[in-house]
């Protein structure tokens, strides 16, 4: 097998509010990612008002930096069971975590069923203490607690040999030991390209990209995220796209690009391991492989964890209908839940046999149907 040395796919695992969207920020600003006259909002990462607003990471969503010529891509994956679609898509992307853990706070739940995922996924972990300048900071017990936690997940004996750096993500800086001051990021980019493995591919395979996840533009239509694993594609070229019902149908890739920092730059072609955005597959889905025409080899596809919960969604019945909002009738009501679908993985749509004009919705847990109904609220 071959490795790609001038490329990192990382994902960061954190619980809600343990700073990792401030880690990103800081990691952006110390490689130069924005200009010093650019206006930037403060928490990059959450593009969604509700992710603002809440603080929580909704979407799996990546941006890339570049540290000492190596190409770092950075999966955010969101921190909550309920968006455990996203989580599983986001892991398919990497080939190690971050494991990000409040000083004070520790290892909570919800970081813990994010890194049972990467873990049983056998991807490396590198720990990041965070907020250690807090006044009720308890750095070496954290540190137990964490132990602890990969011998729970049945963590193998690499995976428990996990690097520890210490970090204050405000004030952008990370250091080896827990009683320095670190001055800047570089101790944690110097971990990541050490201990992250570079992306491996076998150079006589031919092209291999999974799809895992979707995105629409109103230029080019849909859009699918696809990390490469073997092979290269290129803008323009004839692919195999083999769907999940195993059909086997040849599509042109109209358009390409790739991360630089926050944004999707055009790209000529893209090698095994880079993370990619492409057109021209108007009904692609998730978890579906692209392959080369001549030797189409599918990949396995996803698998999510089943829904646990519905509710029923429909227009309002009420004596108010009307009175405020434009999308009042049962068309757009279901045109919008149709949307979801395309980008969700882990929710489903199914009709009603008694009511016309309502669908009953499935999903993962309460938070992810409630930012279901307030985005539609909005």
């Amino acid at each position: 097998m071959a490795t790609r040395d001038d490329l990192r796919n990382v994902a960061i695992v954190a619980h809600v509010d343990h700073g990792k969207t401030t880690l990103v920020d800081a990691m952006l600003w110390q490689t130069g990612a924005f200009r010093a006259n650019q206006d930037v909002a403060e928490r990059v990462l959450d593009s969604m008002d509700l992710e603002r607003e809440q603080g929580i990471t909704i979407l799996a969503k990546n941006i890339a930096v570049l540290y000492r010529a190596v190409k770092i891509n950075i999966v955010d994956t969101p921190g909550h069971a309920d968006f455990g679609g996203e989580v599983e898509r986001g892991l398919a992307m990497v080939d190690g975590v971050l494991l990000l853990v409040d000083a004070s706070e520790g290892p909570l739940p919800q970081t813990r069923f994010v890194l049972r995922k990467a873990l049983e996924a056998g991807l490396p972990a590198v720990l990041v203490v965070n907020k250690i300048d807090r006044p009720d900071a308890r750095v070496a017990e954290v540190v137990d607690e964490v132990y602890e936690l990969f011998l729970d997940l049945d963590a193998d004996e690499h995976q428990i040999e996990f690097p520890i750096l210490y970090a204050n993500a405000r004030a952008g800086s990370v250091s080896a030991s827990a009683d320095e001051e670190g001055a800047d990021l570089a101790p944690l980019f110097e971990t990541i390209l050490r201990h992250i493995p570079a992306p491996t591919f076998d150079p006589a395979h031919p092209l291999q990209a999974l799809v895992t996840n979707l995105d629409a533009s109103p230029y080019l239509g849909r859009i699918a995220l696809c990390r490469v694993l073997n092979g290269t594609i290129t803008r323009g070229q004839q692919v195999a796209w083999c769907r999940a019902d195993g059909t086997i149908e040849r599509v042109k890739v109209t358009d390409l690009s790739v991360a630089e920092a926050l944004d999707r730059v055009p790209a000529d072609d893209a090698g095994p391991g880079e993370i990619i955005a492409i057109a021209g597959l108007p009904e692609v889905t998730i978890g579906e492989t692209l392959a080369d025409p001549d030797d189409p080899r599918p990949l396995p596809v996803l698998h999510v964890d089943e829904p646990s919960l519905s509710m029923t969604i429909g227009i309002n019945t009420s004596p108010l209908s009307g009175l405020e909002g434009t999308k009042v009738t049962a068309r757009l009501v279901k045109a919008r839940l149709d949307q979801e679908v395309v980008g969700n993985v882990s929710i489903r749509v199914a009709d009603l046999p008694d009511r016309p004009d309502a669908w009953e919705v499935q999903g993962r847990g309460e938070l992810q149907l409630a930012v279901l109904v307030e985005m539609m609220r909005r």
